[in-house]
């Protein structure tokens, strides 16, 4: 194989805005098995570095559309991270001030990138979930006008995956087998979203959800109670704290309940916190996969699909996020910052540049 070439993407962008979405399916070389094909959408190669980067430009844009969005406002938002940062870059490139409320249980990195990108960081007590961070948020909206957000509860959520996400899919798999598509869900919105089209245009296709294995909320058949604006009343009385940030959220939200109502998923499958870490390890080491706990467990989950899919089966598998934001969580638990032994005594068999210590 000769050296490689690029070609340019053929256009100029006059906004990081405008290059969200379209991001690639790779094929998994060495953790796959030799009898299937495997996928991974990565969303890392959104601007801000998680699909979140999808709804969070749809939410301002279709708000400004309608008026919902006045020049100037402050935007409010609770967000474990990802909506954030995503929100953080489209106010920083349409000049919008943000307040991002989230709870002190979340990664040190995902805040500090939020205050990088301009925005301001609220913290909440742990103690209260992500109800209390909901409960803030919306609290700071009514009280300040601020325009909320509402992830958790607009259609601009699960539409702009209809229009971007799923199309894409679509699009990389026309001609192609695609036997089952393996997601998490947050918001509930890429689930919904992308559901509505894979109902209609590859009904071939098995749609698995997966939620972790401690805190399964769907899997109680529970609906915590919500008001008439669809925001939740009452945190999950089957949530308990995981390991994988970005993931269920301690109420169903309203943009999930789509996918629940009009059943656009055909497995639920629990996932352990310490098999997505291990297999978040892995993808890195193995296949030069860069992604979070998150991503890590979608996988852990395909890995398991895979092991009884027929022969040929095509798994295409959401991969939400860069791990780069996991920097001071389990995900890096035990990877040295300073020279191992086996580095050291890589140093020491030549001469040249060894350090005072090694």
């Amino acid at each position: 194989m000769g050296i490689r070439t690029t070609e340019g993407r053929g256009r100029l962008y006059s906004s990081i805005l405008d290059t969200v979405g379209n991001t690639p399916a790779i094929q998994i070389n060495r953790l796959a098995p030799e009898h299937v094909q495997v996928y991974v959408k990565f969303e890392a190669f959104n601007p801000a570095g998680s699909v979140k980067d999808r709804l969070a430009v749809n939410i301002i844009e279709a708000a400004e559309r309608d008026g919902r969005l006045k020049p100037g406002q402050t935007i409010v938002e609770a967000t474990s991270g990802n909506t954030g940062i995503g929100l953080a870059m489209v106010c920083a490139a349409k000049g919008y001030p943000l307040v991002v409320t989230m709870a002190d249980s979340f990664s040190v990195e995902r805040r500090r990138l939020m205050r990088f990108f301009g925005a301001k960081v609220v913290l909440t007590p742990r103690a209260l979930k992500g109800f209390g961070m909901y409960s803030k948020a919306k609290e700071l909206a009514e009280e300040n006008g601020w325009f909320l957000a509402s992830q958790f509860e607009t259609a601009d959520n699960a539409d702009i995956h209809e229009s971007t996400t799923a199309r894409e899919i679509i699009a990389d798999f026309d001609g192609e087998r695609l036997d089952y598509w393996v997601t998490g869900y947050g918001t509930g919105g890429t689930v919904s979203g992308v559901g509505r089209v894979l109902r209609k245009s590859r009904p071939e296709t098995k749609i698995i959800l997966t939620e972790p294995a401690n805190s399964a909320i769907l899997a109680s058949g529970y609906i915590n109670t919500r008001n008439e604006t669809h925001q939740p009343t009452e945190s999950h009385p089957a949530f308990e704290p995981h390991p994988i940030q970005g993931w269920t959220p301690d109420f169903v939200p309203y943009v999930l309940q789509e996918a629940i109502d009009g059943s656009y998923y055909d497995e639920l499958i629990p996932v352990k916190g310490p098999d997505g870490i291990s297999w978040s390890r892995r993808l890195a080491a193995e296949e030069g996969i860069f992604t979070g706990i998150s991503g890590g467990s979608t996988f852990a989950v395909a890995m398991q699909i895979a092991e009884t899919a027929p022969k040929g089966s095509v798994i295409l598998v959401m991969l939400p996020d860069t791990g780069e934001r996991y920097l001071s969580t389990p995900l890096f638990e035990g990877i040295p910052e300073e020279m191992t032994d086996e580095e050291t005594a890589i140093s020491q068999s030549t001469p040249s540049a060894q350090m005072a210590n090694a």
